[in-house]
């Protein structure tokens, strides 16, 4: 430790030397040097564009400052201002993100570039890719069919909900809203989700036999129906 305290001291005395932190606070960056920032989440506010001016103008001198409109005027509810200087934006950023405008609590932040939003975007796109994927090698999610026309996510959840710690309960449905017939449910170890498809494959519900297996990705699915074929297809008589 004194070694260390001593290195950081010379490193500090050494004409021009700054850590990483230091040079990222006195250089910049930019995710850190930004002067433009993003507004969202005020459509039901209904600010006019002097309205919502006024709210970013205590922080600092703005550039310009413009409300993202559609083709009748009408206010979509999100926005963009670019102040003069850094600490402008900053500011605005840590005084105004999370208040409430009339009821709408507003979202402010850096206003990202393209190619970061585009990063941004596949990084959760991967992170939920991967979630899904462990779900299916954990053995977790269900799945469930031939569910009576009455049954929503919520009765899907309180069915299966003695059984363990439910993560999700999710019945599909088309564009309007009407059920598919079938559904997911995600429990939280693998364990109660075999005591689930133990206990719960074929048992009525309402009206109907519930099928319940552990669920499978398309490509397994794809495998495991190309051998029952298989197996099908050689018993059957040749012509």
């Amino acid at each position: 430790p004194f070694r260390v305290a001593l290195k950081q001291w010379y490193q500090r005395r050494v004409r021009g030397f700054m850590t990483r932190k230091e040079r990222m606070e006195t250089l910049g960056h930019p995710a850190t040097r930004f002067t433009n920032i993003y507004v969202k989440n005020f459509g039901e506010a209904n600010l006019s564009d002097e309205e919502f001016q006024g709210l970013f103008e205590p922080f600092g001198k703005i550039v310009s400052c413009v409300i993202m409109k559609d083709d009748t005027g009408k206010s979509r509810g999100f926005g963009f201002v670019s102040y003069e200087t850094h600490e402008a934006a900053k500011a605005a950023v840590e005084n105004l993100n999370g208040n409430e405008i009339q009821t709408c609590k507003l979202y402010v932040a850096r206003a990202q570039k393209k190619n970061e939003r585009q990063a941004e975007l596949r990084e959760k796109y991967e992170k939920l890719k991967m979630e899904r994927l462990n779900r299916y090698q954990q053995g977790v999610n269900l799945y469930v069919k031939n569910l009576d026309d009455i049954i929503d996510d919520g009765r899907l959840h309180e069915e299966f909900s003695v059984y363990g710690h439910i993560t999700s309960a999710k019945v599909m449905t088309d564009d309007k809203g009407n059920t598919k017939g079938f559904g997911f449910v995600c429990f939280s170890s693998p364990d109660e989700a075999t005591k689930a498809v133990t206990e719960m494959n074929g048992r009525i519900i309402v009206s109907k036999p519930l099928f319940v297996a552990l669920a499978q990705r398309k490509e397994e699915r794809r495998q495991h129906l190309a051998a029952q074929h298989a197996v099908r297809t050689q018993g059957m008589p040749r012509g």
